[in-house]
């Protein structure tokens, strides 16, 4: 019988014992079903292959306990990142192949996958945008949601230019900190 508390080298991870053992339960029962979604999405229906993505986001989970505390962000955008991820980096390595056959003509990706990336990502971003400060979410929000310019900035918040430029390389440094914490790359 395996000792699941015991890694090998070989394996090169830590397992998830005890109380994270029964977390990525429960995240496997409250999120499963939308990761599944998700994967079928971003497989383009292959089921399989849709099935070994859940399986490898679930793998990092357990690798990475840590990413599925609820305090560190949200459980659910790091697993579909995560799955993203692991589909992109799967496109490029088919891509990489040298010599592989393509037919002439490839499945359309079904009509919601694009507004759900841009939902997903939307949603990302709002998370991140929560955890800086207010005078950088402001700026951020009137420089880029709003499309303001940086003198219309200044304007309407009461202070100078050169203020919500700072402001803007600070809130723009602190986001991107903020979205690496989630597990967010590009």
């Amino acid at each position: 019988m395996e000792d699941r508390g015991v890694a090998t080298k070989r394996e090169g991870t830590a397992p998830v014992t005890g109380d994270s053992d029964e977390r990525l339960r429960a995240v496997q029962v409250e999120h499963g079903d939308a990761l599944y979604a998700h994967a079928l999405r971003l497989t383009r229906g292959d089921r399989q292959g849709a099935e070994d993505l859940v399986q490898e986001t679930y793998l990092r989970a357990w690798r990475h306990p840590e990413s599925l505390d609820p305090e560190r962000g949200s459980v659910r955008a790091w697993l579909f990142t995560t799955a993203r991820n692991l589909a992109i980096d799967g496109w490029r390595r088919k891509s990489a192949r040298v010599g592989e056959v393509f037919p002439d003509t490839m499945p359309e990706p079904p009509a919601g996958v694009d507004e759900t990336e841009r939902a997903v990502e939307a949603w990302t971003i709002a998370e991140a945008l929560r955890r800086l400060s207010p005078v950088h979410r402001e700026v951020l929000l009137e420089c880029f949601y709003h499309g303001r310019s940086v003198a219309e900035t200044a304007v309407r918040l009461g202070v100078p230019s050169g203020t919500i430029k700072s402001r803007t390389h600070y809130a723009l440094r602190s986001l991107k900190v903020a979205l690496d914490e989630m597990g967010v790359t590009r």
